[in-house]
């Protein structure tokens, strides 16, 4: 693996077919593991989020960017049926988790937010919609970072160090939640949509990608960090824009799609496996959080999970609306979002996220 998150050349495409099948074959067999005990009884102080529009509760709004949520219907289930610029019609993954740990109800974005000492000291989200691990990813559509996001992160340090002194706020970042969710936004819209990373292979890219993410990490350690979960990437294939775009006349799921979400994620994994508590991160703990098997079982089962429809959206046709094109004026939402899976192509509906990080925590448990 390269040791910088550079652009490089492509490698062939001989063995990937093979390759991808192994890492298939592994992920399932290996799916029942028990997560390892957690050491830190304590609850975390704050949930700290990085990535992108999974949680990403507004930050875009500051942004000129055309991926942005901030009108109607998004948010029409949210408290006082506010568009705060979460990507859903409700609460969003960082809201559901900060509840059941019990710091508060909602996370707020950084940017655009007037935050209070108790919404910093407890944690906000630096996510940004449409962000990649890869740089290039954000860069298309005119959002944060992730480098962005780290100094955003910095200036947020210095202002809880204002509010709770060096050594408690030192406390506080060491002992925190992070979770990053990113990665999706590379494979499903820079890599297969534009042909802007198609000097690589899709081997090569992932390892790319890969290379980044740890990257990151290890950017995120050397600023305080010691609990970070990272969230794999989910079935892409059966994403409902992904459906259309590359489904085909029946909207199939893209199997070439899902096969590189597997193929990341058990390179991802791996990536996570080898810099957790190792010599050159002492004293992390790092989790890799497998959003694909279960969210795969609620796309292949909706009823087993109370819903009617999890191959479209509930807003407008539910076949290609998505941000700016799933709006009051040319796409009203459907008449019971909890029937639905998906929000919008791309994003779940709250209740999805309920139920789906249920079962997340539930596998790994609360921090």
């Amino acid at each position: 693996m390269a040791s910088k998150c550079t652009v490089d050349g492509g490698a062939s495409h001989c063995c990937i077919i093979a390759l991808i099948t192994a890492l298939m074959l592994l992920s399932h067999c290996c799916i029942a593991s028990p997560a390892p005990p957690s050491k830190q009884t304590r609850p975390p102080p704050a949930l700290i989020l990085f990535g992108d529009s999974i949680v990403d509760p507004g930050n875009n709004n500051a942004l000129t960017t055309t991926v942005r949520c901030d009108f109607a219907p998004y948010g029409q289930d949210f408290p006082g049926h506010n568009a705060t610029g979460r990507f859903s019609n409700g609460k969003i993954v960082g809201d559901i988790l900060a509840t059941r740990m019990g710091l508060k109800q909602y996370v707020p974005a950084y940017l655009g937010t007037e935050l209070s000492d108790f919404d910093l000291l407890t944690g906000v989200s630096f996510a940004s919609g449409g962000c990649g691990f890869d740089p290039l990813t954000a860069e298309i559509v005119s959002v944060l970072t992730l480098d962005d996001q780290l100094d955003l992160f910095k200036e947020y340090k210095g202002k809880i160090r204002a509010i709770a002194g060096e050594q408690r706020a030192a406390e506080i970042v060491s002992t925190s939640m992070f979770l990053v969710v990113s990665g999706t936004d590379d494979l499903a819209n820079t890599y297969f949509t534009t042909p802007l990373r198609r000097d690589y292979d899709l081997e090569s890219y992932i390892e790319f990608i890969v290379k980044c993410a740890s990257d990151f990490i290890q950017k995120l350690y050397g600023m305080g960090a010691r609990r970070v979960s990272i969230a794999g990437a989910p079935p892409i294939g059966c994403v409902p824009s992904q459906r259309t775009n590359a489904g085909g006349d029946d909207r199939a799921c893209v199997s070439l799609y899902n096969q590189a979400a597997v193929l990341y994620n058990a390179a991802l994994e791996k990536e996570i496996k080898r810099l957790n508590g190792s010599a050159l991160l002492p004293g992390s703990v790092l989790k890799y959080i497998d959003l694909y098997t279960p969210l795969l079982d609620m796309i292949q089962r909706p009823a087993a999970y109370g819903f009617e429809v999890s191959n479209r959206g509930c807003c407008g046709t539910g076949l290609f609306e998505v941000t700016l094109t799933c709006n009051s004026y040319t796409a009203h939402a459907c008449r019971d979002p909890t029937k639905f899976l998906f929000w919008d192509t791309f994003h779940l509906t709250e209740r999805g996220y309920d139920l789906l990080m249920a079962q997340i925590i539930n596998r790994y448990g609360l921090w």
